[in-house]
């Protein structure tokens, strides 16, 4: 088939798919509560937000440019004829909203699905022709929607989509897939876009078009729908009441991802990962039938009271006949989800003929059960409560130090910051905290002695925010600890989460200042000695994010520092430098980063195969030699080609560019259009908060049924393996432990030292 015959049969297709899809699928419409609901939220935000703005027409113009935005940020479905249409409104969305009017984002929203429901249906039809795509053609794709404009006619976007499905398949072949296996992918992919479009409802459009307009107040202001509210409790708790178990959709059906260990589920032992749920019913009600469902709503079924019981109907993993299912019964209970909660584990360093153990705690997320603890549970689930658990346990083990991971900690609640610094400093101010009206409240104070006294090291990277910045900010300031990592986020915002006629609403209302005054917002925690960071810090962090609150500083308060271990930074800093030199494990890191910042991620994309493959080549080659070099600097055996070396190294590139990895979904996806906690990170973790976050992506980011609404982040390492090589598995934690061993030696020379003024018959340091 001629380029010019396809060109005119997919233009036809288009046509037709875009007069079908607006006749199959009904608009979606305002509700006639929205309308007081929206000039609430629009009063919260004037009357309690920290940063005032005029509602004018540039707001107006901005708001315009953020839902579309919001809507496409890749280009990829609004035509310039969509946009010149919507600048209709460029200076009437102020005027609006004062009447509490949303239909502009219901027009808009309505078109941007109609667009793609007509794309989604051609690349389908294009997929399913006899059409062959010519691999040896060399031209190329500019994927970044920031890199492009909007799609000035249909021609051209037959021609972007042609390409962007040519890159899928391109992707699919790089990763062994066959020619048919990769066309039978996509299409199973865009049929389930097609259903994911056909669930979105009212609550779904209304949240982003708020948010649209939040986020220019700045980038943690959000509006949660009842949806969202409850999975933001969720979070924030790291319990909930139900059977214990992450779901996903696949295709129609309701999929076990996992079972929660320890969960109702996981304890009745039915149950198990890729189950497919077709129906639940409550207790002896009957049995609703949920293929087809949207995620969200089969989770609200599952979710339920403790003690009250739900009946799933299985499709039993593996077995693809839906005559052959069965039904189970759970009774729900609490679930507790252990992967967010922190974890201690003893790593052992060798230094200068001396063996120290060091106790490591882990630090996922400032949590805190708040219902429970208003409830007066005596077992109420909070961070401060398990890390002086954790500190028990490793004193009990005779720990030398303790390390603090607060790496990629994005935050949680600001009363366990202040808590968690109790446990470590003696009495005194923990964080400052600025209203919008220029008071300062210094009410954040560590109110007993430290229950740890003995030598500590903060660790940190640039995905450690909010609260992590006033924990590790205050052990900064208070000379406590030695800080160690990546300059963190930057996030030194207070949210406050209040409650509206219909979810939530989370307001920036005050800014976090260290007790010394200056904020954590914009520059984050510098540290006393720096790592090379993993994530780009001229991209990643609250700098680099739209509408951010800007840095300042104010008036210090007065605190008493610890003995003072600055005096040992330079000690400390070129010990570690020279250690960290001749480390073959952290050489390798910093040769991987090195090699990932100064390989060419081209702003076009090639769409010929061979060049792919060749660039693929080039990439794995390159990662071969610097993993021989590893091996060789550590005396172990070599690889004797780069096919061995892949053969015991399956897992892919954490780059999708250079590893070729699927990115139809990523670019199409929010990934979770709203945080669900004050430390997700927004954008730090990937998420576009987009509109075809909520059309495109699968649903599945491993929502949970009863567990936690994202998945449980795993690791290419087991515990096992990282016990066995801490310095392997994880050459910052290594350093991070040998520094804190530097620390405590120079500790006991300086106390020996002291004793020895004192104490004329102490001979020798301890």
């Amino acid at each position: 088939m001629s380029r010019a015959i396809l060109a005119l049969v997919l233009s036809v297709s288009f046509s037709l798919s875009f007069s079908a899809s607006v006749m199959a699928i009904a608009p979606i419409e305002k509700q006639s509560d929205q309308t007081a609901l929206y000039r609430e939220i629009l009063d919260r935000l004037a009357t309690r937000h920290y940063r005032g703005q005029d509602l004018n027409d540039d707001l107006s113009q901005r708001y315009l440019s953020s839902y579309m935005d919001m809507l496409d940020p890749s280009k990829s479905y609004f035509l310039q004829s969509d946009v010149d249409e919507f600048k209709q409104w460029t200076n009437e969305l102020d005027d609006l909203a004062r009447r509490g009017d949303v239909s502009p984002g219901f027009v808009m929203y309505n078109r941007l699905r109609d667009r793609m429901l007509a794309q989604v249906t051609a690349n389908i039809a294009l997929l399913e022709s006899d059409y062959v795509f010519d691999y040896t053609i060399d031209e190329t794709i500019v994927l970044d929607g920031e890199e492009r404009q909007w799609l000035q006619s249909a021609s051209e976007q037959q021609d972007y989509w042609r390409k962007r499905v040519k890159d899928s398949m391109i992707r699919l072949l790089l990763n062994d897939k066959e020619p048919e296996k990769a066309r039978e992918l996509l299409l199973k992919r865009y049929n389930n876009r097609i259903t994911q479009m056909e669930q979105r409802d009212s609550q779904d459009v209304f949240e982003l078009y708020v948010n649209a307009l939040a986020s220019l107040y700045d980038p943690h202001t959000a509006y949660y729908s009842p949806r969202g509210t409850e999975n933001f409790q969720i979070n924030m708790s790291l319990s909930l009441e139900g059977i214990g178990a992450e779901l996903r959709t696949e295709d129609e059906y309701t999929k076990v991802a996992r079972v929660i260990p320890g969960g109702p589920a996981d304890l009745q032992g039915i149950l198990k990962a890729q189950d497919r749920i077709i129906s639940v019913g409550q207790g002896d009600e009957e049995l609703v039938d949920v293929i087809g469902w949207r995620i969200d709503d089969v989770v609200h079924l599952i979710r339920g009271a403790k003690d009250s019981v739900v009946r799933l109907e299985l499709i039993e993993g593996g077995n693809d006949s839906s005559d052959s299912t069965k039904i189970i019964a759970i009774v729900r209970d609490k679930v507790k989800l252990e992967e967010k909660s922190a974890k201690s584990k003893i790593i052992e360093i060798h230094q200068n003929g001396v063996d120290l153990k060091l106790g490591v705690i882990d630090i996922p997320a400032f949590y805190m059960d708040f219902e429970a603890y208003m409830k007066r549970d005596p077992d109420y689930k909070s961070t401060t409560r398990d890390v002086d658990r954790l500190l028990t346990e490793l004193l009990e083990e005779q720990v030398d130090g303790i390390v603090l991971d607060l790496r990629n900690n994005g935050g949680g609640s600001l009363r366990e910051a202040t808590m968690l610094t109790d446990l470590f400093i003696d009495t005194g101010p923990v964080v400052q905290i600025r209203n919008a009206y220029q008071q300062v409240s210094r009410n954040q104070r560590a109110s007993a002695r430290g229950a740890y006294t003995g030598p500590l090291l903060v660790l940190i990277n640039r995905l450690s925010a909010s609260a992590s910045e006033i924990f590790a900010g205050a052990l900064q300031d208070y000379d406590r600890a030695v800080v160690v990592g990546s300059q963190s986020f930057g996030k030194g915002t207070v949210q406050d989460i209040t409650g509206l006629s219909s979810g939530q609403l989370k307001l920036t209302v005050s800014k976090f200042y260290r007790v010394s005054g200056a904020s954590t917002q914009h520059r984050g925690v510098v540290p006393d000695i720096q790592f090379p960071s993993l994530y780009d810090i001229d991209k990643v962090g609250e700098s680099h994010k739209d509408n951010a609150l800007p840095w300042d500083n104010i008036h210090s308060v007065p605190f008493k520092p610890a003995p003072s271990v600055k005096g040992f930074i330079p000690a400390l800093t070129a010990g570690s430098e020279q250690r960290s030199a001749s480390d073959p494990d952290f050489v390798h890191l910093v040769d991987n980063l090195e090699l990932r910042n100064s390989w060419d991620a081209e702003k076009a994309i090639s769409l010929s195969l061979e060049k792919r493959r060749t660039r693929r080549s080039d990439w794995d080659t390159e990662k071969f030699l610097l993993e021989n070099k590893r091996r060789k600097n550590k005396g172990l055996e070599l690889y004797a080609d780069v096919e061995a070396w892949k053969g015991d190294n399956k897992e892919t590139d954490e780059d999708e560019i250079i590893a070729e990895t699927d990115t139809e979904g990523s670019l199409d996806s929010a990934e979770g259009a709203s945080e669900s906690t004050e430390g997700s990170l927004e954008s730090a973790e990937g998420s576009l908060e987009s509109a075809e976050g909520f059309l495109e992506s699968v649903e599945g980011s491993l929502k949970s049924a009863a567990g936690s609404p994202e998945s449980a982040e795993g690791s290419s390492v087991t515990e096992d393996e990282e016990e066995k090589d801490i310095a392997e598995s994880d050459p910052m934690l290594y350093e991070a432990g040998n520094i804190l061993a530097d620390q405590i030696r120079l500790l006991n020379k300086f106390t020996s030292r002291q004793l020895m003024v004192k104490t004329p018959e102490l001979e020798k340091p301890l």
